[in-house]
């Protein structure tokens, strides 16, 4: 059997309060579904939490709209650490989480309108799809950008969209993100200075720019609802990167990893071994995330950046009416039905 990528699952944010930035994000985003939510040792990461056990709060959460989801991360027996330096545009790692809108001027609008403030004003892109930049409370970067893939009505907001990462050389990263995961539709390829990147730190620098999309539509059980997504490729021109977890763990504040949902775990590893990127973390079989559980494994890309795979095993479709679902015991190829799915809007946090 070959691997099946159903799309960006979520990206992890490593926060110091998880309740209070996810508020923050459902006022931002409207991104208001839990998928799950635990307190739990995060045993098998030890490989980069200095080699100990730690402990942390984590909440998986969605938008009706679709799109991956924010694994919203707080350690709980260690004080998280942010960078010791200010993150640019080009430092490896993920720099800007992408966050899906159906219209970007109106969005722009409502944020000035609940006193969100953007960085800079609404830009368009070559494919035509508009896009801007605002921080959140933490200082983190996110661009609202304009998207097609829609699962169901988004009065507001959307959910995430894909990601800016920083590399060092945006060919040998194509390696992981073209060729293997499927990335293979360039939207854009700019370089020199980026007149949107302007109210961002670093923005005034010179840079090869590069989004990716994926010429074949995504399949598996939550394809329909995840999307493809888009990943963003950002090499710095005029300096040498910084990484942006030098010296700090896994969890630490900031964008920790971006992770896709895929089946057939055992084909997938054969192909990233074969194209460079073995497994560093592998759970082996199933892990229990409270209310859901699966596989989950994690490569490094030509930067270090965490890349995360989870073979999803169970969902809770409906927590109030226990219903949960093994999506092993479906074809592996197969959407889940919309009906379902939409079932998912009982697990809405209300502020």
């Amino acid at each position: 059997m070959a691997k099946h990528i159903s799309g960006i699952q979520q990206i992890g944010i490593g926060v110091p309060d998880v309740h209070k930035a996810w508020a923050w994000y459902r006022k931002a985003f409207g991104i208001d579904v839990r998928m799950f939510e635990e307190a739990a040792e995060a045993a098998l990461m030890t490989r980069y939490t200095g080699g100990e056990v730690h402990s942390r709060h984590a909440a998986l959460a969605l938008h009706m709209g679709g799109g991956a989801g924010m694994e919203i991360w707080q350690f709980t027996s260690r004080e998280p650490q942010p960078a010791t330096f200010e993150g640019q545009l080009g430092d490896t790692g993920i720099f800007i989480c992408k966050v899906k809108c159906m219209d970007a001027e109106a969005m722009h609008a409502e944020h000035a309108r609940r006193g969100i403030a953007s960085l800079g004003p609404v830009h368009e892109r070559p494919d035509g799809s508009k896009h801007f930049y605002l921080k959140d409370p933490h200082g983190y970067c996110f661009e609202l950008v304009e998207s097609k893939e829609w699962f169901g009505p988004a009065a507001y907001g959307g959910g995430v969209g894909g990601a800016v990462l920083g590399v060092s050389d945006v060919e040998k990263s194509m390696a992981l993100y073209r060729d293997v995961l499927g990335y293979d539709k360039v939207v854009l390829d700019e370089t020199g200075v980026q007149a949107p990147f302007a109210p961002l730190p670093g923005g005034g620098e010179g840079y090869r720019r590069v989004v990716l999309q994926r010429s074949e539509p995504t399949s598996g059980a939550f394809s329909q609802l995840l999307g493809g997504g888009e990943v963003e490729l950002v090499q710095a021109l005029d300096r040498a990167p910084k990484n942006l977890f030098e010296d700090r763990y896994w969890g630490d504040l900031g964008f920790i990893h971006i992770c896709w949902d895929v089946r057939d775990m055992e084909a997938l590893e054969q192909e990233l071994k074969a194209a460079g990127f073995p497994f560093t973390v592998n759970s082996a079989s199933s892990f229990d995330m409270g209310e859901a559980s699966g596989q989950f494994t994690y490569v490094e890309d030509p930067d270090g950046t965490w890349v995360e795979f989870v073979e999803t095993h169970k969902i809770p479709i409906s927590q109030k009416l226990n219903w949960y679902l093994d999506t092993r015991k479906r074809p592996a190829a197969k959407a889940l039905p919309k009906w379902m799915l939409k079932m998912l809007r009982f697990n809405r946090v209300k502020d």
